[in-house]
């Protein structure tokens, strides 16, 4: 039995124990590209598709009895190629009308945690005692509100706290790094919105993003040449080309939409809803995971999550599964559960099916997200509503709002 054999076996197995996939109440949310679109329209296209060996499980929001098949819109290798990170464009870096470059972030004074080497503790109060409300990875801005005795008093993404100053760059070489460090960026400015598979809103929807996510920008000004070699690079079917009206369809709407990065794989998004700006990565809000009978957390679940973190800032490689020198996503998840005796396939779709579907999150979880025709991403939750995941080469190991692409399943092993 040769490898795709075995792997097919174990989809078609895991398929007939994933039950209905339960909601989120975040993903209840009806998603726009008009405003006036229904949300039954834009989820019965969502749910549409059914992968080459996998079964793409319910969107949550219509309760639907079956999913409507369809041709895959994107190929079901396992994981995407990585991609390597894009320069930002020269015309990127803009000032205001004091010299600040203008940023993601509103500052006065800027600093970067560029002076190590995966992240930085964001603390309650000036202690290295005191606990930890948010992390800062490598080149991630803030605004400084003063520096004491060694400490830095900062805002980023919605994280206050304290810092060890001498981790950051500051003034004006932290605005000189940001013109290095930073990249194009879109973020999303209305409540959900359907990324597509192509530049065309009769295009097949990739997946539903949360409004004040970011993702960084592949291409601006889109050509037909561009498209042409993403439908070669993601093998987008030619049920997906007719289902978008082709490439005379596509070239009349192209200009309408921009190519974003969503975690490794290339998706399209109108810029009628997106706010196109140069970003610098910002702190992820983050709490410590204990367990306790009131909650439902269990010692296993606080201890694997709060495992998982201290690889924050650490390599993303396609096809790896090492946790310092460089994981893809499967990999993660895999070599983290590993460590506390459970085996995990390293493919998304797999560990999904191996997962039991759970619709009260708990530290340890699984969430699972798809490219509307397979499963082809997966996070760990680690409360607070936020995961850790492999994300892409540029990103590496990040953490994110659990809700930052509409999950398909939560999934839980232990």
């Amino acid at each position: 039995m040769n490898k795709w054999t075995k792997t097919l076996a174990l989809v078609i197995s895991g398929i007939l124990i994933i039950g209905t996939v339960v909601a989120p109440i975040q993903a209840a949310m009806g998603a726009t590209e008009q405003q006036l679109e229904g949300a039954n329209v834009l989820l019965d296209e969502y749910c549409s598709g059914v992968a080459s060996g996998y079964v793409l499980p319910q969107t949550p929001e219509l309760l639907l009895a079956s999913i409507p098949s369809a041709t895959p819109a994107l190929s079901a290798s396992a994981e995407p190629t990585a991609e390597p990170t894009a320069k930002p464009a020269e015309d990127s870096v803009k000032k205001d009308k004091n010299g600040h470059i203008k940023l993601n972030l509103n500052y006065s004074r800027l600093g970067i945690a560029n002076k190590v080497d995966t992240y930085l503790n964001i603390r309650r109060k000036p202690s290295r005692s005191a606990s930890i409300v948010g992390k800062l990875t490598k080149n991630a801005g803030c605004h400084i509100y003063k520096i004491k005795k060694g400490w830095a008093k900062i805002v980023s993404g919605g994280v206050n706290g304290w810092v060890k100053a001498s981790y950051l760059t500051t003034d004006q070489k932290a605005e000189d790094l940001a013109a290095k460090v930073g990249r194009d960026c879109a973020e999303i400015q209305t409540d959900s919105l359907r990324v597509r598979a192509l530049p065309t809103t009769d295009a097949p929807i990739y997946s539903v993003v949360s409004k004040g996510e970011e993702f960084r920008i592949k291409k601006k000004t889109l050509t037909l040449d561009f498209v042409k070699e993403i439908v070669k690079k993601e093998k987008i079917s030619d049920d997906a080309m007719k289902r978008s009206g082709g490439y005379e369809a596509i070239e009349k709407n192209m200009g309408d939409f921009i190519c974003i990065y969503v975690d490794n794989e290339y998706a399209f998004v109108a810029k009628e809803y997106v706010k196109e700006q140069y970003s610098l990565k910002r702190a992820a809000s983050v709490r410590t995971v204990s367990s306790s009978k009131s909650s439902g957390v269990s010692s296993s679940q606080a201890s694997i999550a709060e495992y998982a973190k201290q690889f924050l800032g650490n390599p993303y490689v396609w096809g790896g599964s090492s946790l310092t020198g460089g994981t893809d996503c499967s990999g993660f998840t895999m070599s983290l559960y590993r460590k506390y005796g459970h085996s995990l396939p390293h493919n998304a779709a797999a560990q999904s099916s191996v997962t039991r579907s759970v619709s009260d999150p708990k530290p340890g979880d699984l969430f699972f997200y798809s490219n509307g025709s397979r499963i082809n991403h997966v996070a760990m939750y680690i409360g607070g509503g936020m995961v850790i995941h492999a994300s892409n080469p540029s990103d590496g190991i990040k953490i994110s709002n659990a809700y930052y692409r509409q999950p398909v399943k939560i999934g839980r092993v232990m």
